[in-house]
C-alpha cells in the first residue's frame, strides 16, 4: 500500500512539475516583448509565446514516459474488455441454442474455401474449352491438340489434388 502512494505522489509531483513549467513559459513569453512594438503586434507575440509554449508542454507530457504507460495500459484493458464481452455473448447466445458470431465468421470462412476452389476450377475448364476450341473449330481435333487438352486435364486434376482418368471411357460408374 505504501508503495503505490508514494507511486501515485511521484506521478502527481512530475505532472505538478510539467504545468508549472507550462505556466511559467506562458508567461515569460506573454512579457518578452520590444517596448516599441505596437499594440496588435504585442497581441500577436504574446499569442503566439502562448501557443508555442503550450505546444512544447503538450509534446512533452505526450510523450512522458508515465502517459505512455497509462495509455498502454488502458488499451491493454479495452482489448481486455472487448475479449470478455464477445465471449460473455457467445456464451450467452449458445446457451439460448442460437447463432454466435464466431458461428457464423466459421461459416463464412467455409463459403470462402468453397467459392475459391470452385473458382479455380472453373478456370482450369474455361482453358480446356478455350484449348479445344483453338485446335480445330470445324472438324476433329488432331492429336497435338488432343494431347495439350489431356495435359490440361491432368494439370487441372493436379491442382484439384486428385488424379483423374483422362478418358471419360476409363471411369467407372457407379450406378
Amino acid at each position: 500500500m505504501n508503495d503505490s502512494s508514494e507511486n501515485l505522489s511521484d506521478q502527481v509531483a512530475a505532472f505538478q512539475k510539467i504545468w508549472t513549467e507550462a505556466f511559467s513559459r506562458m508567461a515569460q513569453s506573454a512579457f518578452a516583448f520590444s517596448p516599441d512594438s505596437a499594440p496588435p503586434e504585442l497581441m500577436r507575440q504574446i499569442r503566439s509565446g502562448i501557443f508555442q509554449a503550450l505546444a512544447q508542454s503538450w509534446d512533452e507530457y505526450l510523450r512522458s514516459p508515465q502517459f505512455l504507460e497509462a495509455m498502454k495500459q488502458w488499451m491493454d484493458n479495452a482489448m481486455m474488455f472487448r475479449k470478455v464481452t464477445n465471449d460473455f455473448f457467445t456464451k450467452a447466445r449458445h446457451e439460448t441454442q442460437d447463432i454466435a458470431r464466431e458461428d457464423i465468421d466459421s461459416m463464412m470462412l467455409a463459403v470462402r474455401h468453397m467459392e475459391k476452389r470452385i473458382l479455380d476450377r472453373l478456370e482450369s475448364l474455361s482453358a480446356r474449352v478455350d484449348e479445344l476450341t483453338q485446335a480445330k473449330p470445324n472438324g476433329p481435333v488432331g492429336g497435338a491438340a488432343r494431347r495439350r487438352a489431356t495435359a490440361a486435364r491432368r494439370q487441372a486434376a493436379a491442382a484439384q489434388g486428385s488424379r483423374k482418368p483422362s478418358r471419360p471411357s476409363q471411369t467407372k460408374n457407379p450406378l
